[in-house]
């Protein structure tokens, strides 16, 4: 543990300005990301990323010091007065961690080696991102498949919100290049594609077997999910909500289909 006490220390370069998007993207690149609060370190220390170093206040580091002994990484310990200095905002949680980015899987590794993925078009929230994530690990997703327009999954609220999940979640972010052909490719695999939709016309997931190899595909607050997304499931599925309700968050609607598709059931 090495302790700080100037703000503008060249050690704590990672951890600047960390509200501002662009000032992110630019300190970032493709390089690194933030993990913020205990339990979001806990889980990025439980991943295989590697840390880069962490940064705590005194108070939060006596709670953290078991935890944080075996990291082979800089711990760096401030003031709490300091961190608001050092990070932008009044970073309550006390403690927060830079790690290496690894290198995602490809399409073609998630559906040669996983079960069950889920496949999200247009996720550009990242409270929404990181709670679907937190959902997947909870009830057996296996792996995310996301397409170019779907938001960074290392973009730190994304990981917070997912308590640290998504960095166990393996996930691959489909280039423009690909995204045309990589539905046909999933279906092609021998997954079933299922298109969650609150239209009327569709399957209620209850009714539905759930097969050995699944892929569930959710879309955008409001848009949904698009035509050729559609086009390219066998199967439009939804959940059997209260008609008077429009739909759900998307969030919440993946909690809910994932764990229905966790039930016991009998495999095709």
């Amino acid at each position: 543990m090495q302790l700080i006490d100037d703000a503008d220390d060249e050690r704590l370069s990672d951890y600047r300005q960390l509200k501002d998007t662009a000032a992110r993207r630019r300190i970032e690149g493709d390089e690194f990301f933030i993990a913020e609060g205990p339990v979001a370190i806990e889980r990025l220390i439980a991943s295989d990323h590697h840390v880069r170093s962490v940064l705590v206040s005194q108070q939060k580091y006596t709670r953290m010091a078991e935890l944080l002994d075996p990291v082979d990484a800089p711990v760096y310990c401030v003031d709490k007065s300091l961190l608001q200095d050092i990070v932008g905002f009044d970073l309550h949680r006390g403690a927060i961690a830079a790690a290496d980015r690894r290198a995602h899987p490809t399409l073609d590794e998630i559906i040669g080696r996983y079960t069950r993925v889920a496949v999200l078009e247009g996720l550009n929230d990242p409270e929404n991102l990181g709670a679907i994530a937190r959902s997947a690990r909870a009830f057996g997703i296996e792996a995310l498949v996301l397409d170019p327009t779907c938001i960074d999954p290392y973009t730190r609220r994304t990981v917070r919100v997912s308590m640290g999940e998504i960095l166990l979640l393996p996930s691959c972010r489909v280039a423009n290049t690909e995204w045309p052909d990589a539905l046909d490719r999933v279906g092609e695999s021998g997954f079933e594609v299922w298109a969650m939709t609150p239209a009327a016309d569709s399957q209620d997931i209850w009714e539905i077997d759930v097969p050995k190899r699944v892929a569930v595909m959710l879309g955008a607050e409001g848009p949904g999910l698009s035509a050729k997304a559609i086009t390219a499931s066998h199967h439009r599925v939804r959940l059997p909500i209260n008609p008077a309700v429009d739909s759900l968050n998307v969030g919440a609607a993946a909690a809910v289909a994932f764990a229905v598709i966790a039930r016991q059931t009998r495999h095709l």
